[in-house]
């Protein structure tokens, strides 16, 4: 059947269709988007489905996007997604404002234990029984004009991500459907989050090997690489790879020759920041003493692997008893982030990264198996 197509080229026109969207329990939202050499996504293309029709919003020629915002926090409309975090990032950008109430239909797929990280195509073609055309998800959506092949992909995106909330909504028990929403809302709340670029150093493979001097030259690296890829919108590896981070903090050269051995460090990087480089350098290695950031803890031993398993295991155990896919119920740095906070032999102290029902749920009992545990085995 034959997919009804709505194109939105002016404000006035999204700003109709917002009003009526308003009216609606949910609409499904969906982006194409380009993002090869810059460091933010360029959207393309912006669809809407009301569960009959699909809308096509130009990004390219919209330029008041406030009714959009509007819509997308309205409370009174659940806005449904798929493995949405770029899509988040993409209407932040547009429109300043993101999507509450959140249904991501990946999330949903793991809370009935249908899949977990299903692709679109596959959940499709699992839920509603249609296989879905490949091949457009990496055309060039910044084109004009857009192929009928790819006007028809995001229209079919659209409609059937209406389709997909449709049909796992009524399967969803109101206390899944509440925890659904409870992880889009997180979603949201971690893109909301401001990362200062002066915290990234933390996240580099390995620098808790360094001295607390060599974590500042370190933080000061991150922190630049992070807001000269912001403010020239390329990826970070075009202004520094990320293997020449460690050992430039390590070997801190000082000249453009010492610079140029540092390992997996580009040419192109060499010609137009190699001064500013040695002078960023020069000036985070003279930091003084009271500024540089505490040590970094070491990754737990290998002798933790077994506790970590064994904590595992109870949200796998949990899992099973909700009929929810395991990998949904206990993430890997929440686990490790909690072992850490007493490892080796207490007391430990719940993360704050590990909330809402899962906290209520299987908080205490991760406290009580390691209380009862005593010292590693």
């Amino acid at each position: 059947m034959a997919i009804e197509i709505h194109w939105i080229r002016d404000d006035q026109t999204l700003a109709e269709h917002c009003r009526r969207w308003h009216e609606l329990p949910f609409v499904a939202v969906d982006t194409e988007f380009m993002r090869v050499d810059t460091f933010y996504p360029k959207a393309g293309l912006i669809q809407i489905g009301d569960g009959q029709r699909a809308f096509l919003i130009d990004p390219l020629l919209i330029r008041d996007w406030t009714p959009l915002g509007a819509l997308l926090e309205d409370n009174q409309v659940v806005k449904v997604l798929h493995a949405c975090s770029e899509d988040l990032e993409v209407l932040l950008r547009l429109t300043g404002k993101l999507p509450q109430p959140l249904f991501d239909t990946q999330l949903a797929a793991g809370y009935l234990n249908i899949g977990f990280s299903m692709g679109y195509s596959r959940l499709v073609q699992d839920v509603l029984g249609i296989d879905l055309p490949k091949g457009e998800t990496r055309s060039d959506w910044l084109q004009r004009p857009l192929s009928d092949t790819q006007v028809s992909y995001a229209a079919e995106d659209a409609v059937h991500l209406a389709e997909l909330f449709a049909a796992l909504r009524p399967r969803l028990l109101d206390d899944k459907y509440a925890w659904v929403l409870e992880d889009g809302a997180e979603l949201v709340a971690q893109m909301r989050r401001e990362v200062s670029p002066l915290t990234l150093f933390r996240d580099v493979k390995l620098a808790w090997k360094l001295s607390r001097q060599q974590l500042a030259v370190l933080r000061e690296l991150c922190a630049w690489r992070e807001r000269e890829a912001r403010a020239r919108d390329v990826p970070r590896s075009r202004i520094l790879r990320e293997q020449s981070l460690w050992p430039m903090a390590k070997s801190q050269p000082d000249t453009l020759a010492a610079l140029a051995k540092i390992d997996d460090i580009h040419p192109r990087t060499l010609r137009q920041d190699g001064d500013t480089l040695l002078k960023l350098l020069k000036q985070a290695a003279a930091v003084p003493s009271e500024d540089w950031p505490a040590a970094l803890p070491e990754p737990l031993p290998i002798e933790a692997s077994g506790i970590l398993k064994r904590l595992r295991s109870i949200g796998q155990a949990e899992g099973e008893r909700l009929g929810i896919a395991p990998e949904l119920m206990l993430r890997k740095k929440t686990l490790e982030a909690l072992l850490k906070s007493g490892y080796p032999s207490g007391p430990y102290q719940l993360p704050d990264s590990l909330r809402g029902w899962r906290r209520e749920r299987m908080g205490q009992a991760l406290l009580d198996d390691l209380a009862s545990s005593g010292e590693p085995a």
